[in-house]
């Protein structure tokens, strides 16, 4: 998708004097029945003559019949390629973001939406990229925007291993600290590089587009780093965290630990009962949540998942932990035991009598790496959109104190 939109952007400055001021991608729902591999949609805003308008349209038509000329030839699928190419005079209304981002969005009221905007709309006869393509001109970049280099393979290269190892992604992370996400170190593991046979050679990120070119430069300059065809940057909602609401609630339950290593736990949240979902991938998030108690103040980021009606979380943070029962006072080196229902602890060597109590102490969850008692899965197992803890942690709106 990103190279053959940046193969439309390169032909409209071919034929068309006009100038690229942005390019956006946008990461959609996660949940999405047709979602594609990284299930993202582009957009770019250009500057022309108004002389040059129709020009635009016709020149736009002529490369996206070209495009659908292409995909025909693709084998068949249960969900097809379904390209749709939008171009709008006037801006559209970020809930259209907002609602694709966050949530199931059906194709014929999306259809009926664009129409209310002055919109060109090119298509073939299915029509399901309209929900992505309208998303993406209509997401307005906000404080959690950030910024990916993409680099594209030359042809000649497509099919083959991509040549960039772990030594060269870890001295590219100590030259840039500005860069983020650019491998797992609790896997030595790079993520900058697809494992698909698609034609991006790697994609970087950052808050700085200099800083992007400067990294670029740095990885195409070393002799042991495949040299791209081309790259471009591009404004995007990754790691921006806009796909989630922070929640918190009460845990009610002792977590179930299912098949396949996967925790859950109940909770009650504004009154409402809800499932919370750990997968064994989530580790130290899964860990956390095999680690509660009822009674336990948490907060979490993650999605409700339609298939089962739970919440799949991303991150969990535990802000007031009951205390753990460890066990009744000691007497003679020995645990004292209940003498009956409303009666005292008897010590069994002595008979000395106490209160009846419960000895137990605040848990501190040392062997689970935390921020601010903030945890989340390792960089491989993180969605695009879900924003890493160490670039700042979820707001609760004061919910809680």
């Amino acid at each position: 998708t990103t190279e053959n939109f940046n193969d439309f952007l390169n032909y409209l400055a071919e034929k068309i004097n006009c100038t690229i001021i942005s390019r956006r991608l946008v990461r959609l729902w996660p949940f999405a029945n047709r979602r594609t591999r990284g299930n993202a949609a582009l957009s770019a805003v250009i500057k022309l003559n108004i002389h040059d308008e129709q020009k635009l349209y016709d020149v736009s038509n002529d490369w996206f019949q070209l495009l659908l000329s292409n995909i025909s030839s693709h084998p068949s699928s249960n969900f097809p390629a379904s390209p749709v190419l939008i171009i709008s005079k006037s801006k559209l209304s970020e809930q259209i973001y907002w609602d694709t981002v966050k949530g199931h969005v059906d194709l014929n009221f999306r259809l009926n939406e664009i129409k209310k905007y002055e919109c060109k709309v090119y298509t073939g006869k299915s029509k399901w990229g309209a929900i992505g393509a309208s998303a993406a001109i209509s997401w307005i970049p906000s404080t959690n925007h950030s910024f990916e280099l993409i680099a594209w393979r030359k042809i000649s290269m497509i099919g083959k291993n991509r040549i960039i190892d772990i030594q060269t992604i870890t001295e590219l992370d100590n030259t840039f600290p500005e860069t983020f996400v650019n491998r797992d170190p609790t896997k030595n593991r790079g993520l900058i590089a697809p494992r698909t046979p698609c034609p991006v050679l790697y994609g970087i990120r950052s808050k700085s587009p200099e800083i992007l070119e400067k990294a670029h430069k740095w990885l195409q300059s070393n002799d042991n780093v495949e040299k791209s065809s081309d790259y471009a940057i591009h404004c995007t909602n990754q790691l921006s965290d806009d796909h989630v609401t922070p929640s918190s609630g009460t845990v009610i339950s002792k977590p179930l630990i299912s098949k396949g290593a996967h925790s859950s736990v109940k909770v009650i949240m504004d009154g409402k009962l809800n499932t919370l979902v750990a997968f064994s991938q989530g580790g130290s998030v899964n860990r956390l949540l095999r680690s509660l108690e009822p009674g336990d103040i948490i907060s979490w980021t993650g999605l409700y998942s339609p298939s089962d009606s739970s919440i799949h979380l991303e991150k969990l943070s535990i802000s007031d932990a009951v205390p753990r029962i460890l066990s009744r006072p000691l007497c003679c080196n020995i645990s004292m035991k209940s003498a009956g229902n409303n009666q005292h602890l008897r010590c069994t060597k002595c008979n000395s009598l106490s209160e009846k109590y419960w000895k137990g102490k605040t848990p501190i969850f040392s062997d689970i790496d935390m921020i601010d008692t903030w945890t989340e899965p390792s960089p491989s197992n993180r969605r695009h959109l879900s924003k890493p803890l160490d670039l700042g942690l979820p707001l609760l709106n004061n919910l809680i104190p």
